[in-house]
């Protein structure tokens, strides 16, 4: 590992304030000045896209596939995040895979609470399906609670009878919305993004009263019989570990094909850092030769 480029990125993330009475909006912003942006001359082709009144963007990397796809589904605890945050990560990924990549804009809390989210997942989802994509030559793919709307959506797609992906690649997904895991306190003093004080409040915001057992909003706690195979990159200095820890358990032990990579030091969603962190590009490349070698005719 590069202690250098972490110590970088450690540093950034330290320069950024924490305070849980940031009002929401301030907090959307400040993401949105973080967000790495693309690089100019990747040479990708861009399609804008209006799937259920949400913008969308359909995305064909330079020499990519565009019979193959990814659907990505950005982080940010269903209160934050948009095409903007992470246009550059699922770029990436989907370079790296070889195919095309479907984003959405899906709605956020407290204007929409769940599952608003899952609904806009699984109309990009009918999206693809109508442009004649074969269920099987598409990953649905997410961060943090993009993670975790990952594996909603395909449980809610099982539940409803539709198709499911061929594969799926969840990144420190957040599972676990009750926020009660060993982990959260364990890794509370290395973890430099996210705690349960934070996590807590977004678990409100994105609820309202909902029971946090929900499976649409806390999938550990769903039946995941029948789903594609999985793979959960994670790092191992972050409060979120066990949650994927918990959901590789819970894939094996419905007969699901899981592979669990934690990875040493590194932190929540360490592949948004790529342009800075080597581990973040080195990440991005092996989740990349998964989903191509899933995602083959």
């Amino acid at each position: 590992m590069s202690l250098q480029e972490m110590s970088l990125v450690r540093g950034a993330l330290s320069a950024i304030p924490d305070r849980l009475e940031t009002p929401l909006e301030d907090m959307r912003v400040l993401y949105e000045t973080l967000a790495p942006p693309v690089d100019a001359d990747d040479g990708a082709t861009v399609e804008k896209l209006s799937i259920a009144g949400r913008d969308a963007e359909f995305t064909v990397p330079a020499g990519a596939d565009a019979t193959a796809a990814i659907l990505y589904l950005h982080g940010g605890g269903y209160c934050l995040g948009s095409l903007n945050t992470h246009r550059r990560l699922a770029r990436s990924i989907a370079a790296a895979a070889g195919v095309a990549v479907l984003a959405i804009d899906y709605r956020l809390a407290p204007e929409h609470r769940c599952p608003a989210a899952v609904e806009d997942a699984l109309a990009a989802w009918r999206w693809l399906l109508d442009r004649g994509f074969a269920p099987s030559r598409v990953a649905f793919s997410g961060d943090s609670a993009g993670g975790g709307l990952t594996i909603a959506t395909m449980v809610a797609a099982r539940d409803a009878g539709m198709s499911l992906p061929g594969a799926a690649f969840c990144i420190s997904p957040w599972v676990e919305l009750a926020n009660n895991l060993p982990s959260m306190a364990a890794k509370a003093s290395v973890d430099p993004m996210i705690g349960k004080a934070r996590l807590d409040m977004m678990t409100a915001i994105y609820l309202a009263g909902r029971p946090v057992g929900d499976e649409l909003a806390s999938p550990l706690h769903a039946d995941l019989t029948g789903l594609p195979p999985v793979l959960i990159h994670v790092g191992s200095a972050e409060c979120l570990l066990d949650d994927s820890v918990r959901l590789a358990g819970a894939l094996g032990a419905a007969g699901v094909e899981a592979r669990l990579e934690i990875w040493p030091q590194m932190i929540h969603v360490w592949h948004f850092f790529a342009p800075m962190l080597s581990e973040g590009r080195d990440a991005i490349v092996s989740a990349g030769a998964w989903l191509k070698e899933k995602l083959r005719e």
